[in-house]
């Protein structure tokens, strides 16, 4: 999910550049207003000589903007009003004022990139403004994380750890029942309790948890199930969150597998085969290696001990183990970005954020997953994560 997007305008050797955002800090990477709008907001870069910028914003987030951006043009949208005047609708008006700004800078042919909304495609083009698509624009330069960047997103994933942390105590020191269910404060301790504690824990923190995964038993052999029902002794627990910051609005990202009890010896087994997989991923990945290949150290090890890779096939046993999914994905403003530790995943960069997550799923047990996050450097990555990767808290 993207909500903030580039286009690069050309109008003969004039460059520039402009950014629809909306609730969204324009991202810090390629630009320098970190401005938080909470109604729809445009930056327009012109990049030649000399160099000037615009900021549109609604009437209510001037003055803010005023505070907080330096060196730009700062306008309402009413400053930009086509022919007709605005629309009534927040959006539709900021997207109007955008592009009579560039027709009025007599920019007629852009640029886009692949998230630009097809609200001001059309409204470019009824302005007679031509538009293409370079799918790969401003990818590269969002995934090379800046200093700050990662400071953002490393606090986020202290708060993240520590609402991991919080979970899998409760669950591992809790008792259980004579039918095997775990006890909470007098009730049946089940993922629901579980994901409030995350939520509240995470609030402390100042980070919202959007959802979170608590998957106890045989659910979790559905990788992205978010998880319910009691908790029992015994079974593995799959325990992901993945906030956002309030204040930076950067994601952390962490998983850990929890057993209340004794540990049983194929989740044992499971436990251990993962930690080999992103072990041998974490020894791959490094600035020029393909997100391919860091999937390829994981599957090797996962092929060395029968792990089937991709879905069951319909005949398949129900105690098949199998991993469904890639190592990891790129990670930041957005939960999920590029680039993908997957098959046919694209070279990586210095600043890349990316996770790291093997896994086995078994339909008859559930699944053992363990997930740090990374910052790739030229040789080697830096975890962000100091949580251990044990089954027991």
């Amino acid at each position: 999910m993207s909500e903030c997007f580039q286009i690069n305008f050309i109008h003969g050797t004039t460059s520039y550049t402009f950014w629809p955002g909306y609730r969204r800090y324009l991202r810090p990477s390629i630009t320098v207003l970190n401005l938080l709008a909470y109604d729809p907001a445009v930056c327009i870069d012109l990049l030649g000589s000399p160099a000037k910028r615009i900021v549109i914003v609604r009437d209510v987030e001037l003055s803010n903007a005023k505070k907080s951006i330096k060196n730009a043009e700062i306008y309402v949208p009413a400053d930009f009003a086509p022919t007709g005047g605005l629309s009534g609708d927040r959006e539709i008006a900021t997207a109007q004022s955008a592009v009579e700004c560039l027709r009025r800078l007599n920019v007629f042919h852009v640029l886009s990139d692949r998230s630009l909304p097809f609200l001001y495609v059309h409204l470019a083009q009824m302005a007679g403004i031509t538009i293409r698509l370079d799918p790969e624009l401003g990818i590269r330069e969002r995934r090379r994380k800046s200093k700050q960047e990662v400071s953002y997103i490393r606090t986020c994933q202290h708060g993240t750890e520590s609402a991991i942390r919080l979970a899998c105590q409760t669950i591992s020191r809790a008792v259980a029942n004579r039918q095997g269910v775990l006890q909470h404060e007098g009730e049946d301790l089940t993922a629901e309790v579980i994901k409030r504690l995350i939520n509240l824990e995470l609030m402390k923190h100042g980070l919202i948890g959007h959802d979170c995964i608590v998957a106890p038993g045989p659910i979790g052999a559905d990788c992205h199930h978010p998880g319910k029902g009691p908790i029992r002794t015994g079974e593995p627990v799959i325990v992901d969150v993945f906030p956002i910051s309030q204040t930076t609005l950067y994601h952390g990202d962490c998983t850990r597998t929890v057993v209340h009890g004794q540990i049983p010896e194929p989740v044992r087994q499971m436990h251990q085969i993962v930690c080999q997989a992103k072990q041998s991923a974490e020894r791959t990945t490094r600035s020029g290696v393909s997100g391919h290949e860091v999937h390829q150290a994981t599957v090797s090890v996962m092929q060395t001990h029968r792990v089937h890779i991709g879905f069951p096939p319909p005949d398949a046993p129900a105690d098949l183990w199998f991993l469904p999914h890639g190592t990891g994905h790129g990670i930041g403003l957005d939960l999920k970005e590029p680039p993908l530790l997957d098959f046919n995943g694209v070279p990586l960069v210095t600043g890349d954020c990316v996770t790291i997550e093997p896994a086995i799923y078994c339909h008859t047990i559930g699944g053992v997953r363990i997930e740090d996050m990374y910052i790739v450097h030229e040789n080697g990555v830096e975890n962000l994560n100091t949580l251990h990767d044990g089954l027991t808290w």
